[in-house]
């Protein structure tokens, strides 16, 4: 059995309050080096909602706060620490240097609303968003785009698992094997549609200013 499949099992053996905290906790932990696929476990978690071991609005709420507490501690290390850290070889193991350039790189030209849509993008997550912390982005550009992208992946992800009812180890078994593809595909394009309108919106406001 593998790592998620027994996190998965404790998961559904839990009750109310103890499954949420869990839930953040690790949701947390994986932001931050946590050996688990964030996508995998709030597709594993919408499916307990089928089975009363939580409940839809409770999750969103707390997977919500779980994601951008992990966001956020990578971001602040990007802002605290900037590339000095990528000097250390297991934060270089994490993230590479070159990756990290590349990402300053794409937030130097879309701006801070590329942390929309890297919401939506596993693979570059962390090092966007330890580029745009090391690039002293303020925290409420963070939060907000951050925060707003949740808000749009969460419940979608939560009620489209609901929908396929009994379906959902297929779901999961599917993004495992081509979320690098299909994850990207599917939801990028509505993410780069609403960035690019929000990085319109920045643009012209830091003309003005």
């Amino acid at each position: 059995m593998s790592f998620m499949d027994s996190l998965l099992a404790l998961l559904q053996s839990l009750q109310g309050a103890p499954a949420y905290l869990l839930l953040f906790a690790v949701l947390v932990g994986s932001g931050v080096g946590l050996p688990v696929n964030e996508d995998l476990l709030l597709v594993g978690a919408a499916a307990l909602t089928l089975r009363h071991v939580m409940e839809p609005v409770p999750l969103v709420a707390v997977a919500w706060c779980g994601v951008l507490c992990a966001d956020g501690l990578i971001f602040h290390w990007g802002r605290r620490f900037g590339p000095q850290l990528l000097r250390h070889r297991l934060a270089a193991r994490a993230l590479s240097p070159r990756r990290v350039d590349a990402m300053q790189r794409a937030v130097q030209r879309w701006g801070p609303a590329i942390i929309f849509a890297v919401r939506f993008m596993p693979g570059v997550r962390s090092a966007l968003l330890f580029a745009a912390g090391s690039m002293k982005i303020p925290y409420r550009h963070f939060f907000l785009f951050d925060g707003a992208a949740a808000l749009v992946e969460l419940p979608l992800l939560v009620w489209a698992v609901r929908a396929v009812g009994g379906r959902w180890e297929a779901i999961l078994a599917a993004i495992e094997r081509w979320q690098a593809v299909l994850v990207p595909v599917v939801l990028l394009v509505l993410a780069l549609a609403l960035a690019g309108w929000l990085t319109v919106r920045w643009r012209r406001r830091r003309s003005n200013g």
